[in-house]
């Protein structure tokens, strides 16, 4: 794998954002062997800059160093997972209520524009895009909210979701049930209704490991349940 960094930035943090990047969207997939002098030369820098990438990596779970052994990408954890599932719907179910408390129409037109954006995206069935521009929904109420804090901490202990999420998203009828959830949220928060937005996120976050038995079925080599 090859990958251009920016000059004008640290190496480090970079590489850490490509190779968590290239696990999310299944570009490298689970199980998948990383060796650090290959991905020094693919990123043009030296190996401890890949070294500390995967140490960060490994504490997110996206990664498993093993002393002797081939480093690897992670299968996924789906334990790890609800963990990381049950705390995001606890915080968002409470964004969603804090923003339709005080419906903010600047608020209210970045969503439409973010749900437009999905919408183009579904179409041309880019999923890693689509799914970019979901959390990127999501990401917006947070920082609307004043929660910008949280959806990193929330975003650090998605991975196992993410990767969950990529491979359920082409089932028939998913993209348009995430649109479908995302207006009534939207439309939750803009009509100020508090607690029907909440139950909006609520039903909204059910979905994905609702299906994992599916989802394990496609994929039994990926997962670890």
């Amino acid at each position: 794998m090859n990958f251009t960094l920016d000059p004008t930035r640290h190496a480090a943090p970079q590489v850490v954002e490509a190779l968590r990047a290239a696990i999310i969207s299944l570009e490298l997939a689970p199980g998948s062997a990383l060796d650090r002098a290959e991905l020094a030369q693919g990123f043009g820098v030296s190996q401890t800059p890949v070294r500390d990438a995967l140490m960060r990596l490994s504490e997110e779970g996206l990664v498993l160093i093993r002393a002797q052994y081939t480093t690897q990408v992670s299968r996924i954890d789906v334990p790890a997972a609800r963990e990381a599932h049950f705390l995001r719907r606890a915080i968002e179910i409470e964004v969603a209520r804090l923003l339709a408390l005080s419906p903010d129409p600047a608020v209210i037109g970045e969503l439409r524009s973010q749900l437009s954006r999905q919408a183009g995206l579904a179409a041309s069935k880019d999923y890693p895009a689509f799914i970019a521009a979901d959390k990127a929904f999501h990401q917006a109420m947070y920082v609307a909210a004043g929660l910008p804090r949280l959806w990193a901490v929330v975003t650090r202990m998605s991975g196992h979701v993410d990767r969950l999420r990529l491979l359920h998203v082409p089932a028939e009828g998913k993209v348009e049930s995430i649109m479908t959830s995302h207006q009534a949220i939207l439309d939750a928060i803009a009509s100020g209704d508090g607690e029907v937005a909440q139950q909006a996120v609520r039903e909204h976050l059910s979905g994905t490991l609702a299906s994992v038995d599916e989802i394990q079925q496609s994929y039994p080599e990926y997962l670890i349940l």
